[in-house]
């Protein structure tokens, strides 16, 4: 899409040149990344670059989801980039406007888009496959004057830690393993009974928490959509939000790609530099063909998210791809660099892990191998039995 090009590359220079740098200020958390963040988050609204996926009568860009794919390359080339451009509430932004109440679109949705708030979503829980969210057990009772009170525990919330708002999957009718009776609350964190119970580093890293909801009161007009319809809503969610997390893992790839590439060209290895060596050739080749192989991929399945169609098989498929082929290329760079790419002087050790736990969180490879693979039989089973 050749007219946001400039753009793309706007958005591109401004993380490789402010964010990047910041890195190591903003994984280490606290105050000062706090701080740090919030001059990124400044300078990204003096450039323009500010939430461009967000609605604009809501003060974002107004991009839409095809536009935007190329850019969320960029942003996602590091892990940090989403939030210091203000694209980071996308989804959640998304799911208020579509789902929330009056009250709800009211009070939360403007605060979200300038940064004033921060959301998360739990719906995974200790004792319960995350891949089986039928199964889940924290429960919304009702209240005998409206509203709903509820109990239960959730595990690997995502910036659980510093969020205003939490959507909470609960179960408000029905019994465990129903597909009905689910809800989604959105859940002011202020609130009496809820507590950061733990953090839960990642391979390290910081970022996801466990939480606990002892008894917190919700108000009625706080549940989305509709009541005992919560698995429709994360489906949606869930299309779009892998959508975009394998757009940023691919920008990540390439990232660790160019490192490769750099090394290979200036680490001199005896009498010639890395890029005279056969075996370092094959890593190059390699990890060029994940890209290209898996870009495509990715992008098709955005497609078809933005335009509200079904695409459960391509996202499935994007997914995995993404994050197997993040998960190579920097491994492949690892091995370039030898020693170096192990150490704090270069992004490599943050990019395997993301590489390596993006194939377990959102979802395990076996689980969007098994699923798309039934749908696929599925669809040509039924076209076998149809008359002509």
């Amino acid at each position: 899409m050749a007219d946001v090009d400039p753009l793309r590359e706007r958005v591109a220079s401004f993380v490789r040149d402010r964010v990047f740098p910041a890195e190591g200020v903003l994984d280490a958390g606290g105050p000062p990344a706090r701080e740090l963040r919030e001059r990124l988050r400044e300078e990204a609204r003096a450039a323009g670059l500010w939430a461009l996926p967000l609605p604009a009568g809501l003060g974002g860009g107004g991009l839409g989801l095809r536009a935007y794919a190329s850019i969320a390359e960029a942003e996602g080339s590091s892990d940090h980039g989403p939030a210091a451009l203000g694209s980071a509430p996308l989804l959640d932004v998304t799911m208020l406007a579509r789902h929330g109440s009056a009250r709800v679109r009211s009070a939360y949705l403007r605060g979200l888009v300038s940064g004033d708030l921060r959301t998360c979503y739990a719906m995974t829980e200790p004792d319960t496959p995350g891949t089986e969210p039928a199964l889940t057990a924290t429960r919304a009772e009702r209240l005998p004057g409206g509203g709903w009170r509820v109990t239960g525990r959730k595990w690997f919330v995502s910036h659980a830690g510093d969020a205003d708002l939490v959507a909470v999957l609960a179960r408000t009718g029905g019994s465990p393993g129903d597909r009905t009776g689910l809800s989604l609350l959105l859940v002011p964190t202020a609130s009496p009974g809820f507590r950061v119970a733990r953090e839960l580093p990642v391979l390290g890293a910081t970022g996801q928490y466990e939480i606990e909801l002892s008894g917190v009161e919700v108000d009625a007009d706080h549940v989305l959509g509709t009541t005992g319809q919560a698995l429709a809503i994360a489906g949606e969610r869930l299309q779009l939000g892998r959508a975009l997390r394998a757009l940023r893992w691919i920008g990540q790839a390439q990232r660790a790609f160019d490192l490769l590439c750099e090394r290979a060209v200036e680490r001199r290895g005896g009498r010639a530099p890395l890029a005279d060596r056969q075996l370092v050739q094959q890593h190059v080749f390699e990890a060029l063909l994940a890209l290209r192989t898996a870009r495509p991929l990715v992008h098709e399945a955005m497609e078809r998210v933005a335009d509200g169609r079904d695409a459960r098989v391509e996202v499935g498929l994007a997914k995995t791809a993404a994050a197997r082929t993040l998960q190579e290329v920097a491994d492949r760079a690892v091995q370039v660099f030898g020693a170096a790419g192990l150490g704090p002087d270069t992004p490599l050790p943050a990019l395997l892990r993301t590489g390596r736990t993006a194939r377990i969180l959102d979802g395990p490879d076996e689980q969007h191998v098994s699923s798309v693979a039934r749908r696929v039989l599925r669809s040509r089973r039924a076209a076998a039995v149809t008359p002509a």
